[in-house]
């Protein structure tokens, strides 16, 4: 009893009330810096992207990293800000955190490699935000990159978080051209040169009605005479991101005409044989 008559207790709720009001308002300001700090950035990269000096693809993604890299700041001021709070020197800590930091380094060298790769990525440009990419197996578009891990959203709607060290080749489907190719087969018994030119025709109409083929299309001619069927070959450039909508209005189109024009696409036909006993 003489212990807790003797303890200053309004000294002690003085001092903690402090430590609350000073710890409150770190994270309030912690809050509103972060706020206005990811405003200003958005802001920013936004007057970049109207005024034409980098691309939108470019602009998203040093966006993202430019937020990531402003949380890992404020957290670590704000965890700084809470030691000293309590009494701990700030200096002190950095120093110890060099010391730990140099005793764990062996141990974090998937991080370090995760930033390295991360930095070049970058540097190099050679996956912009809203890129279409195969990388370490997984395909879909790039939704994040950042100093230690990149997110690429799958077809299938799949959010895939990737460790920068494993990304090793990077298959960018989103710079330049690309190609739209379809493979068309035809009877054996109708006219080749007859429906070489019922295609080229199908091809000017198409290229003349869509804006996003850069190229053709054109017949280059049979490709492979298959088992039931001759592979009649067409190919075309697109813009990126378009083809996949060029080769189905192509093959849709082609379709209509063949048969109009009677000519047969071959399918696979089952042939059932029943053997009667005596």
């Amino acid at each position: 009893m003489d212990f807790f008559q003797n303890v200053d207790w309004s000294s002690i709720l003085k001092d903690t009330g402090i430590i609350l009001l000073k710890l409150i308002g770190i994270i309030a300001t912690f809050l509103i810096v972060k706020a206005i700090g990811r405003r200003v950035i958005k802001k920013m990269f936004q007057r970049l992207q109207a005024r034409h000096s980098i691309s939108t693809g470019r602009a998203l993604t040093l966006q993202s990293l430019s937020l990531n890299v402003l949380s890992y700041t404020l957290i670590f001021i704000f965890i700084v800000m809470v030691f000293e709070v309590f009494g701990y020197n700030a200096t002190a800590l950095l120093a110890g955190a060099g010391v730990v930091g140099l005793a764990i380094g062996f141990g974090a060298q998937g991080l370090v490699s995760d930033v390295v790769t991360g930095f070049f990525l970058l540097l190099e440009k050679q996956i912009d935000v809203e890129d279409y990419v195969t990388i370490a197996g997984f395909e879909g578009i790039v939704e994040q990159v950042g100093l230690r891990t990149t997110q690429i959203r799958g077809f299938d709607g799949t959010l895939h978080y990737l460790p920068n060290r494993q990304i090793i080749n990077v298959s960018n489907h989103s710079r330049g051209n690309m190609r739209a190719l379809v493979d068309i087969g035809i009877s054996y018994d109708d006219d080749i040169d007859q429906t070489i030119a019922i295609l080229q025709e199908v091809c000017e109409r198409i290229a003349a009605e869509d804006d996003s083929i850069v190229d053709g299309p054109n017949v280059l001619g049979v490709q492979a005479l298959g088992a039931s069927d001759i592979i009649i070959r067409i190919i075309a450039k697109t813009e990126n991101g378009q083809q996949s909508a060029v080769e189905r209005k192509l093959r849709k189109t082609i379709k209509e005409q063949l048969e109009a024009n009677r000519i047969e696409v071959p399918f696979p036909h089952q042939v059932s044989i029943e053997k009667k006993s005596n």
